[in-house]
């Protein structure tokens, strides 16, 4: 009984070989030219594959949080100048000649000979197809043994299932996949969202990797329908531990919103085309590019995941463009609470009309006569605040507090995109940021103002759930104890002053985080990328300063004398620093 993928390749043969074909202006071509065009491709394939006269290119995969090549996907190319020449066509006559298994395998073969012999850097994903991986008798060690042969640690490379027909037989597939999991390599699937069924592969694999169809990156900055998706693929790949590849990014603006999905792996003609010989770093420029979009995307994280705008959403009246200045006065009239009213044209807000604004209007002789059939947009602000709902309450604060003084009462609009959402009124982000400053207060250490065990932890909790790569930098104050007794518990309440504020100054405001644990007791946790040098100048700085909390005496000598433990008289040096920095890194 055949399986389903050798009916699709008898079908296929059969199609290629038996058919008659119409040609413009009447004339047909008989199966028998049909079967004779075959047989020359047949013995064009079979010359490929005796000359091995293939070529492999390949085309970067970026980590765009780090700016650096996460690895390379091996494409091939057949002959130049020749019909052969575009994988699609070498597959497809490869399959029709039923020499489909040897034209893969010489493929690969020649995408690791190239990338060996190029000492690419980081990984190689190659291409696999499902139909040759379930093939009977197919050549499973055959791979192993020449990655061995080759001296590439089969770690280095992810199979990468390319879907071009159907794939029906899962439980084959899964012993498949286990069979090169063992052998030690990654799994990846192809063109999720575009495959016939590439969804069920990734139920049924657990894919190390997922690729997304370059379908839902196109454009995606002006389609929500491909950023929701893009989002929602994300969620569940970190749920189910696979990490997610955006292939055919080709402008800075989609390469922005894939990143702002919370993607870390892109790969597309932005970053670099296919080419036989890659480049093995990226060039400075786009390295600063993502460099800056990182930290941006880190510092909109870091800002404690505060409630965004969207918690200040009020429903209330709106009215269009078309709405006459009467119509307006008599929703003010019948709404006495009400503030503000939105003016939308279809949806997306143009303006606001404050009460206040509007009375002042009508309050002056015949105003209402000569205005009240005009537009209200005779008497709307036309620059209103718009604010983004998932802006978060210290941006929103930001805005008010620099922007026009009118904002702060005559409140503003909340928008997805361009799409009205609600109105939010300044009353209520004062009400808001208030509660956050006391619960702030809360968790607070009372001598140093700075955040305790709760604030801490949730942060912690945040960036690892948001996948923020970061450092974490334990200080503690070495012979604290004796310095107490000897000197007194206030001067002892100056020493942890001065290393909060040593702390303070050396860090970055919005990329790191600093925490007071209780005592002498403190963590950092460091996002920004120079915390190395950072952690040299506390050190450094705390050094020259802590000598003046002691006396001319104690300086000199580089100690002073106190009780231990045991109550004995000991020699105690002075009062030093001490960090120890761990790395915490997001497995994608």
């Amino acid at each position: 009984m055949m399986t389903n993928s050798q009916l699709a390749l008898e079908l296929r043969q059969n199609h290629y070989k038996h058919r008659v074909v119409s040609r413009p202006h009447g004339h047909f071509v008989h199966e028998h030219s049909l079967h004779e065009s075959a047989q020359d491709t047949e013995k064009q394939l079979q010359k490929i594959i005796a000359r091995r006269d293939l070529s492999a290119v390949f085309q970067p995969i970026i980590d765009m949080k780090r700016g650096t090549i996460f690895g390379f996907e091996g494409l091939i190319r057949g002959p130049l100048d020749t019909s052969l020449h575009s994988p699609l066509h070498l597959f497809e006559a490869a399959e029709a000649c039923d020499m489909g298994e040897e034209v893969e395998h010489l493929c690969r073969q020649i995408t690791l000979e190239q990338f060996k012999l190029q000492n690419l850097p980081a990984r190689l994903f190659l291409n696999v197809s499902p139909a040759c991986l379930l093939k009977q008798g197919a050549r499973k060690g055959e791979t192993l043994g020449f990655i061995h042969s080759l001296g590439i640690d089969p770690s280095r490379v992810v199979i990468e299932l390319t879907e071009n027909q159907p794939t029906f037989e899962f439980e084959l597939m899964r012993e498949a996949v286990q069979h090169y999991r063992r052998m030690g390599f990654s799994i990846a699937i192809d063109d999720l969202g575009q495959g016939f069924s590439s969804l069920r592969l990734w139920s049924e694999l657990s894919p190390e990797f997922v690729k997304i169809d370059k379908h839902f990156v196109a454009s995606v900055e002006n389609d929500v329908i491909k950023q929701q998706f893009l989002r929602s693929i994300q969620e569940i790949a970190r749920k189910s531990g696979s990490s997610v590849i955006a292939e055919g990014i080709e402008t800075s603006a989609e390469m922005q919103h894939v990143h702002g999905s919370g993607i870390a792996l892109g790969q597309g003609y932005f970053f670099a085309h296919p080419l036989t010989h890659p480049l093995p770093l990226l060039p400075e420029d786009l390295v600063h590019q993502l460099h800056e979009l990182e930290m941006a995307r880190v510092h909109k994280g870091m800002c404690n995941h505060t409630p965004s705008v969207s918690t200040l959403i009020r429903d209330v009246p709106v009215v269009s463009i078309e709405t006459t200045t009467e119509e307006v006065y008599v929703i003010f009239e019948n709404h006495s609470q009400l503030q503000s009213l939105p003016v939308l044209d279809d949806g997306t807000p143009v303006g606001l009309i404050s009460r206040m604004s509007m009375i002042d209007r009508y309050a002056r002789p015949f105003r209402r006569e000569l205005y009240g059939r005009k537009p209200c947009t005779m008497v709307m602000d036309s620059n209103p605040l718009v604010v983004q709902k998932d802006s978060t309450l210290q941006e929103l604060s930001f805005m008010l507090s620099e922007g026009d003084r009118h904002h702060l009462t005559d409140g503003f609009l909340i928008v997805d995109g361009d799409h009205y959402l609600g109105f939010g009124s300044g009353h209520d982000v004062v009400r808001e940021m208030t509660r956050l400053q006391i619960e702030a207060a809360r968790h607070a250490n009372p001598l140093t103002d700075l955040p305790g065990n709760v604030p801490l932890n949730k942060n912690i909790d945040n960036w690892l759930a948001e996948r923020i790569n970061f450092h974490a930098c334990y200080c503690d104050l070495d012979n604290f104890k004796p310095y107490n007794d000897a000197y007194g518990y206030s001067r002892g309440d100056d020493l942890i002053k001065l290393l909060a504020a040593v702390l303070r100054s050396h860090t970055h405001p919005t990329q790191d985080f600093i925490g007071h644990i209780g005592g002498d007791d403190f963590l950092v946790l460091f996002g920004s990328e120079d915390w190395e040098i950072r952690c040299q100048r506390i050190l450094d700085y705390f050094a020259t300063q802590v000598v003046t909390f002691f006396n001319a005496t104690d300086r000199l000598r580089g100690g002073y004398v106190a009780e231990n433990r045991q109550s004995e008289k000991v020699f105690v040096p002075l009062v030093s620093l001490s960090l120890g920095v761990i790395p915490v890194e997001s497995n994608h």
